[in-house]
C-alpha cells in the first residue's frame, strides 16, 4: 500500500478527469464510493465503536435490539464526534484552501493525509507498528511520522480490534454474572427445565437502565480516544 496521496495524482487534475468519457467518469466516481465505506472503517474509529455497540447488544441477549440501522447510524455519528478535532484540521488545512483555490488536490490530499496520520498514531500501539514493520521487512523509522501508509493502517485495525475485545470484555463481565445467579437459584429451585435466558434477559436490562447503561458506554468509548 503506497501513501494514499498517490491514488487520486492522477485524477485529482480537473483537465485529466474532464478529458475521461462520461461513462468512466461515472464507473470512478461509484467506485471512489465503495473505496469511502473501506476508508471509513479501516482509517477512523468506527470499528472500535461498532465492535462495542454490538458486544452491548450480545450481552444484553436482546437479539435485534438495537436493530441493526440503529447500531450502524450511533456508530457513524459518535465517529464524527469522536474525530471532530481531526476532521475540523483537516477541513481547514486541506477542504478550504482547495475551494479556494490555493493548493492543488494532490497538496490537499497530502495535508488531510498528515492530520489523519496523526490521529492514527495517537490509537496505534507500537508493537503492532513494530509487528508490521517486521512482517513487511521495514527498516527501523526514525520518527512516527515517517510510517509508511502499508504498515500504518494493518497495524491501527490491529490496536482498534485489541482495544474493542478488551472493552467488549469489561462489558461482558457483568452480565454474565447475572447468567450465573440465575442459572443456580434456577437449579436450586428445581426449575431446570425453564431457560435461564428467559429470566436473565429481563434482569440485565433493568440491570442496565437503573445504571444509566448507554450513557456509561457512550462516555468511556468517547473517553478511549482522549
Amino acid at each position: 500500500m503506497t501513501d494514499p496521496t498517490t491514488i487520486v495524482e492522477g485524477v485529482t487534475q480537473a483537465d485529466k478527469f474532464g478529458s475521461l468519457a462520461p461513462q468512466l467518469q461515472v464507473a470512478m466516481f461509484l467506485g471512489s464510493l465503495v473505496l469511502l465505506s473501506s476508508l471509513l472503517v479501516t482509517l477512523t474509529s468506527f470499528t472500535r465503536i461498532v465492535i462495542v455497540l454490538s458486544f452491548v447488544r450480545r450481552a444484553l441477549t436482546t437479539q435485534e435490539i438495537p436493530p441493526n440501522p440503529v447500531v450502524l447510524g450511533m456508530s457513524l455519528f459518535l465517529t464524527l464526534f469522536t474525530m471532530g478535532s481531526t476532521l475540523e484540521a483537516i477541513e481547514a488545512k486541506a477542504v478550504q484552501p482547495y475551494m479556494a483555490e490555493q493548493i492543488t488536490g494532490v497538496e490537499a490530499c497530502q495535508a488531510g493525509w498528515t492530520e489523519l496520520r496523526a490521529f492514527m498514531l495517537r490509537q496505534t500501539r507500537k508493537a503492532d507498528i513494530e509487528l508490521f514493520l517486521d512482517l513487511a521487512h521495514v527498516e527501523s523509522v526514525s520518527t512516527p511520522e515517517d510510517t509508511p501508509a502499508r504498515v500504518l493502517v494493518p497495524a491501527f485495525v490491529t490496536s482498534e480490534l485489541k482495544t474493542a475485545f478488551i472493552m467488549g470484555f469489561c462489558i461482558y463481565i457483568p452480565f454474565l454474572l447475572v447468567d450465573l445467579v440465575v442459572s443456580v437459584v434456577l437449579m436450586s429451585l428445581g426449575m431446570m427445565m425453564m431457560p435461564p435466558v428467559v429470566v436473565s434477559t429481563p434482569l440485565k436490562i433493568l440491570l442496565f437502565v437503573l445504571v444509566d447503561g448507554w450513557r456509561l458506554i457512550m462516555q468511556a468509548l468517547a473517553m478511549s480516544f482522549g
